[in-house]
């Protein structure tokens, strides 16, 4: 393990370079790792493990259009793709990738395979932190570990394939073998991971749920909304709305900032940008902070995670959902959206 200086804060982290992938591969040869879920995080890390080598089967449910994926994607039924309960019977690493609220309904089976020795596997800390109201609390005789990607599995596979990777955090709830750090790190170098940072199960969600209502979904959808309609109510067309709202700042400006910082980005544009931004990035943040205080206040008191498990246990929870996605993608913004990347010249 590594310990890298952020800014005056030392963190323990764990590189590619100090654990290879032919120290993971070591690590898990006996082990057969069960992918339970094949939905958001369940294709990308089945599919980097497999190609890194390890033994790994996938357990979902069928018929669905899950194991229909499954099968596209190269698992084969009877042999690497089995009902839920074959595979976490037949598995010695349970990799509990269900959403959260599928993760609740499954427990009660899923606990019943999770023999001494075993490791359970998550890439979010919600089931365990708020256990109060899932009810999955683990034998004490298994390892309890996680790690999570910072970002979908569409993009751990897409960066994998590039021969990049996506950093994760890892966590060690319970370490019952004695062997529960070694399985986390060769779990988390063989989905794909960048570099892996040291957390806890409590802290991953609650940064995990403050970002996504936050900067990176939640807020920064609003924030465009209200910059686009702005510009569109004084009279602005659609495509200056949208490229100065959305498409200026995810084409040019947000690569030079993952390239070398905000710093750099703003070193790079003109100096009359420069003069705004910096100008305005204190009201903005001021005018933000209370929104955020409140949002974190929201996740950690449990209340954020409640309105999770109510409303996507809901029978008709998929349907709701897809009607306010439908009204997000009809919407001018992004209606506008669609034609201008359609006007992008590697489209053309």
């Amino acid at each position: 393990m590594a310990k890298l200086n952020f800014g005056g804060v030392v963190e323990n982290v764990v590189t590619r370079d100090e654990f290879p992938l032919d120290k993971a591969r070591e690590v898990l040869k006996d082990e057969t790792i069960a992918i339970i879920g094949y939905g958001v995080q369940g294709p990308g890390q089945s599919l980097n493990l497999r190609d890194n080598g390890f033994n790994v089967i996938i357990g979902q449910r069928n018929p669905s259009k899950s194991w229909d994926k499954a099968v596209e994607d190269g698992w084969v039924p009877g042999e690497t793709l089995f009902g839920i309960e074959e595979a976490a019977e037949k598995a010695t690493i349970l990799q509990f990738l269900l959403s959260d609220a599928g993760q609740i309904a499954v427990w009660p089976t899923l606990k019943n395979y999770l023999t001494p020795g075993k490791a359970l596997y998550f890439s979010h800390g919600f089931g365990i932190t708020y256990r109060d109201r899932t009810n999955i609390v683990p034998p004490s005789d298994v390892d309890v570990i996680l790690v999570a990607p910072k970002g979908s599995g569409t993009s751990l596979r897409r960066l994998f394939l590039e021969g990049r990777g996506l950093n994760s955090s890892y966590a060690i709830h319970q370490d019952a073998t004695g062997r529960a750090f070694d399985r986390v790190v060769a779990l988390g170098i063989g989905v794909g991971s960048g570099y892996l940072f040291e957390t806890t199960f409590k802290k991953e969600v609650y940064s995990d749920l403050t970002g996504e209502r936050g900067t990176l979904m939640g807020a920064i959808a609003g924030i465009f909304e209200a910059q686009y309609h702005v510009l569109r109510k004084n009279g602005h067309s659609p495509s200056e709305a949208f490229n100065e709202t959305v498409e200026e700042l995810t084409q040019s400006l947000m690569p030079l900032v993952a390239e070398n910082g905000m710093d750099w980005m703003y070193a790079n544009c003109s100096t009359t940008a420069q003069r705004g931004a910096l100008d305005w990035k204190n009201k903005f943040r001021d005018a933000v902070a209370p929104v955020f205080e409140e949002l974190y206040d929201r996740v950690a008191t449990g209340k954020e995670a409640q309105v999770s498990i109510d409303s996507n246990s809901q029978p008709d929870y998929r349907e709701k959902l897809n009607e306010e996605l439908r009204e997000l993608h009809e919407s001018e913004l992004w209606l506008a959206g669609k034609t201008v990347r359609s006007l992008r010249p590697e489209n053309g």
